[in-house]
């Protein structure tokens, strides 16, 4: 005999780090299978071990992790799951990552400062990542920092249909914080049937972090209903300044639609008393109940994550889910 065949049947295999079960958990429902079981705990000192109970394989790996504080150890658990993966035979792992982290440090504003986002790239492909699956990055461009397929997920349909459903779209507007996501907002515009644009101007101070100052509004929002959009929203500053500037511009009820909730102290607070009929968000970052407030809406992520799994796993096409314009 000079050859011999296998049944090679491609396996999937999901593994989660422990910053976000419960997104986890309804990712692994969606996709019908099971978090593959792993022993992960930390030394005396702070180090991180990993070991997964079950072969992995040859198996096309998906590792599921969230960034939410303390972020850090929890990239550093990433690492350590795809390096378990590389060194147990894996066949491909993809790094699934809702929230990319370091995502705003994207690029140099002034000299001798990093590109941390690139180096978080850099970390995950040196790791053993093969590809990345991940939700509204903070710019597209944070795809090219990656040597390999970048898939790059969208909220948009999710939270669209959450406007659309519950708010008359005869008198809405699509709001941009600022001039930078005026694209977002033409998208935003078209899924909601051609409502109007307007954008606020503002000032940021590169010296001084998580401070924005609002200036105006471009754009006529006077009696209208206001969607204000952002890819994430962290100590709240910038999209309260936002609402306070659009009520002053004569707009009516303005809805804060945002992907990420960070939500930093003091955000819940700010959010909850900025003016805003409600708050968006979806969790693809948990959202803990000292963040929670009355007004606060989270939209699940797990099925836009499971249905991108599923067809990268199954070759198929991930454009398609946003009917070819992803």
């Amino acid at each position: 005999m000079t050859a011999f065949s296998i049944d090679n049947q491609k396996n999937l295999m999901l593994f989660a780090g422990r910053s976000h079960p419960e997104l986890a958990e309804q990712v692994a429902k969606e996709l019908d299978v099971d978090i593959t079981p792993q022993t992960a705990r930390e030394f005396a000192n702070g180090e991180i071990f990993v070991r997964f109970e079950e072969s992995v394989r040859g198996s096309d790996a998906f590792v599921l992790q969230s960034f939410p504080a303390p972020l850090n150890q929890w990239l550093m658990e990433q690492l350590i799951m795809i390096d378990a993966l590389k060194r147990g035979s894996a066949k491909r792992i993809t790094a699934v990552l809702p929230f990319y982290p370091y995502a705003r440090q994207d690029k140099k504003h002034r000299g001798r400062e990093p590109i941390s986002a690139r180096l978080v790239a850099d970390l995950l492909k040196t790791a053993g990542a093969d590809r990345i699956i991940s939700v509204d990055l903070h710019t597209d461009q944070i795809q090219g920092f990656f040597d390999g397929p970048v898939d790059h997920m969208h909220a948009l349909v999710q939270l669209s249909d959450y406007i659309r459903t519950n708010y008359p779209s005869d008198n809405l507007a699509v709001v941009s914080p600022d001039a930078g996501r005026v694209k977002v907002a033409e998208k935003w515009s078209d899924a909601l049937g051609g409502t109007p644009l307007a954008f606020i101007h503002k000032t940021r101070d590169p010296l001084v972090p998580n401070q924005v100052k609002s200036n105006r509004v471009v754009g006529d929002v006077e009696g209208r209903t206001c969607v204000l959009i952002d890819d994430m929203i962290d100590t709240g500053g910038t999209i309260a300044g936002a609402v306070k500037v659009l009520k002053e511009a004569g707009a009516g009820d303005v809805i804060i639609a945002a992907t990420h909730g960070v939500l930093s102290d003091p955000a819940a607070e700010r959010l909850a008393n900025c003016g805003a009929r409600e708050v968006v968000i979806t969790n693809t970052l948990p959202i803990s109940e000292d963040k929670k407030f009355p007004t606060l809406t989270v939209l699940s992520i797990a099925p836009l994550l499971a249905r991108t799994i599923r067809e990268v796993f199954e070759n198929g096409s991930v454009t398609g889910l946003f009917n070819g314009n992803a």
